[in-house]
């Protein structure tokens, strides 16, 4: 593997079994994703880009090729170690928000750490973090109390505040108006030129994928 690269796929597959049949859901993608990069990934549903996506971030392992990130071999991991990876080395944004409702935002926060095992004490660089994402002052309400964009800006938090190498947003817009797509955009964005964070961004809409440094097109599991 290269060093320049925080992402590496080689020849990457995914067969999926339904009934008696294999389904191939990527079809030998080579990737490479340079560390501090913003990735836009488009395509249609089914083109293999979620699929992508949960591979990279250890929540599925591959049926054959390789994938290595944060130069780690993900192929050659245990379950521990891909849980491992989720918690430290990889943050991920949905589509939906996934909070906790009966907890407030600041809360959902610290559950990431503390399920991660990080010490709890105040972390003056997240501190900045929020002020960039725009939400400190509403962190002792609960989701019922937040806009679709502050929630999702919650999201974004809680998916950072371990310092992932990798942050993997899916469809992180999707739930969202116009004009809070493109605040959450722009934090994104923010986040990557201010932090370096290196940003994998799925998303159908062609003025996302824009915001990003490079956009590929993924079509039948494979990279165009």
């Amino acid at each position: 593997m290269n060093d320049g690269y925080i992402i590496e796929t080689q020849q990457l597959q995914k067969i999926y079994r339904v009934g008696k049949v294999d389904v191939p859901a990527l079809r030998g993608v080579d990737l490479r994703v340079q560390t501090g990069e913003f990735l836009s990934i488009i395509g249609p549903s089914g083109s293999g880009k979620s699929t992508l996506f949960h591979i990279i971030g250890g929540l599925t392992p591959p049926s054959g090729g390789k994938v290595y990130v944060d130069g780690r071999d993900l192929t050659r991991m245990s379950d521990a170690d891909r849980t491992n990876l989720r918690k430290r080395t990889v943050g991920f944004v949905f589509q939906k928000f996934n909070l906790l409702p009966n907890l407030t935002a600041r809360h959902n926060i610290a559950l990431a750490r503390f399920i991660a095992g990080m010490d709890q004490k105040p972390d003056p660089t997240f501190e900045e973090v929020l002020r960039v994402l725009g939400i400190a002052h509403r962190l002792d309400h609960k989701p019922s109390a937040l806009s679709g964009g502050e929630q999702q800006r919650v999201a974004i938090a809680r998916a950072i505040v371990n310092h992932p190498a990798i942050l993997l947003a899916d469809e992180p817009t999707g739930n969202l108006d116009s004009e809070n797509s493109r605040a959450v955009l722009e934090i994104l964005r923010d986040l990557n030129r201010r932090f370096g964070q290196t940003i994998l961004m799925i998303t159908h809409n062609p003025e996302a994928a824009a915001y990003g440094h490079r956009i590929i097109q993924m079509r039948d599991g494979k990279i165009l």
